[in-house]
């Protein structure tokens, strides 16, 4: 408003000045509205297509690994007491397994020293300790402790898989130090010897070396298909090529147990995949559908999808289907042709759908085919990666799109601060002329009021009102 207005002439000058900038303004910022309206839909829509296409592209990038199809799996039939893991090289196949026995580490037991932990050396020097075909020389100082000697060999020998504890018989007073090893097999074992520092005085060392006892490193007994093998640890490998089985418990009282191993191709972790691959597809297709639908309601305004009549969306699509279509190319005799041969096929929705049984077949047949026909770069997922990944990548189709709408909504701004200055100069102007107005038809009123007042009372005037 410009300040108290109408006075002169009594007209709502106000009413009027607001209803000529409504007037004004109206069409244009419906105009503005819909076009804003319409760029945040858009935008909104394009990040719902580029979040179900990350989703497609995620399954696409777990089928196209050939690792997936280099693994092989190895189960048993009593993990209890045999475990196993299998590379790309394993071939399938069954295989049964008898565990004699375990492979066992080495074990000394040292000679009595009289005491306990603390029992002192009054001489030291050389304490050697043996593990197989290697010797380690620690030098123990005079007046060591046989805790001492204990510490030495864990911080020394830590490394080398030995270690050292202190066994005490309360009773008759007396220690012993037991070393253990953590390597099997035969000519393994443990071994314990002291040189004095001086040849002439014996070492008081020599009490752990005097009387000690030994147990022998084993090697694994087990038999395969029958045949029976031996090892000097309880991992073998290099037995069944590829194939890498751990042994962990012996058959014992139970002398004919059989394990059964089973390997053979990841084919439960490929379907897995492939179902993953159908199920991203198949949302990817009712996102686009749901996007582009025009729904009719009944006594309403239809329900347009954000997308509707959009050509990236049908130029999408049409890509994908057609490399779906496609046969591989350069492949081997034997190999796949189209998505079709291994049981996934499109109805008529539009979706995909697999056929166990077929699929499990292919698999069964042709295990490494099915790996060429999906991997690699002429693969089918690379080749549909390809194909989504123009519209996804960054300054691809979908952000140059989003790009477009955020100016549009840009535009849309300064285009109403342009009408706010507009309609702002075109109120001042309105009420500059309607005041104008205003003031000069009070101006006449006055004018008139004083003239009829003045020839009212003129001489012979007959005024009618009286």
């Amino acid at each position: 408003m410009a300040g108290i207005t109408g006075i002169g002439s009594g007209i709502d000058i106000d009413s009027i000045v607001q209803a000529t900038i409504a007037a004004e303004r109206a069409p244009k910022d419906s105009q503005l509205n819909r076009v804003e309206a319409n760029a945040t839909a858009k935008i909104s829509a394009l990040g719902t297509l580029r979040s179900a296409l990350s989703e497609f592209q995620t399954a696409l990038k777990g089928l196209n690994d050939i690792s997936l199809f280099n693994t092989r799996t190895a189960s048993s039939s009593d993990s209890a007491r045999v475990t196993a893991t299998a590379d790309k090289n394993a071939l399938a196949g069954k295989y049964s397994i008898e565990v004699l026995s375990l492979a066992t580490s080495s074990k000394l037991t040292s000679g009595v020293v009289a005491g306990d932990s603390s029992a002192v050396f009054e001489t030291g020097g050389t304490l050697r300790i043996g593990l197989g075909t290697e010797e380690f020389n620690l030098e123990i100082a005079d007046g060591a402790t046989l805790k001492d000697v204990r510490d030495a060999i864990n911080e020394r020998l830590k490394d080398e898989g030995i270690s050292a504890n202190i066994i005490s018989d309360p009773v008759a007073g007396s220690s012993r130090l037991v070393l253990s090893s953590n390597k099997t097999g035969d000519g393994n074992d443990l071994s314990i010897s002291v040189e004095a520092n001086d040849p002439d005085n014996p070492s008081s060392l020599d009490a752990l070396a005097s009387g000690a006892s030994v147990v022998s490193a084993t090697n694994a007994r087990f038999k395969v298909d029958g045949l029976e093998l031996e090892s000097a640890s309880n991992q073998v490998s290099k037995v069944i090529e590829g194939v890498t089985f751990n042994l962990l418990q012996a058959n014992g009282s139970d002398e004919n147990k059989v394990i059964n191993l089973t390997v053979g191709d990841n084919t439960a972790a490929v379907k897995s995949n492939l179902q993953k691959f159908v199920d991203a597809y198949n949302k990817l297709i009712t996102t686009t559908d749901s996007l582009t639908r025009v729904t009719q309601v009944s006594g309403s305004t239809p329900l347009v999808g954000g997308l509707v009549g959009d050509t990236s969306v049908r130029n999408l699509l049409n890509g994908l289907r057609k490399e779906l279509g496609a046969p591989a190319a350069n492949t081997e005799s034997g190999d796949f042709r189209v998505l079709a041969d291994l049981g996934i096929t499109t109805g008529k929705d539009g979706k995909l759908s697999i056929n166990s049984a077929k699929l499990d077949k292919a698999l069964a047949e042709n295990y490494d085919g099915v790996g060429r026909f999906l991997t690699g770069t002429e693969g089918l997922m690379g080749r549909l990666n390809n194909s989504v990944n123009s519209y996804t990548k960054t300054d691809g189709v979908l952000e140059q799109r989003v790009k477009g709408y955020e100016k549009t909504r840009e535009d849309v701004k300064e285009q109403r601060a342009a009408l706010d200055l507009r309609v702002e100069k075109m109120q001042a102007r309105l009420y500059a002329q309607y005041n104008a107005m205003d003031t000069l038809i009070g101006q006449l009123t006055r004018t008139s009021d004083w003239m009829s007042s003045a020839l009212a009372n003129l001489p012979g005037v007959v005024r009618k009102d009286k």
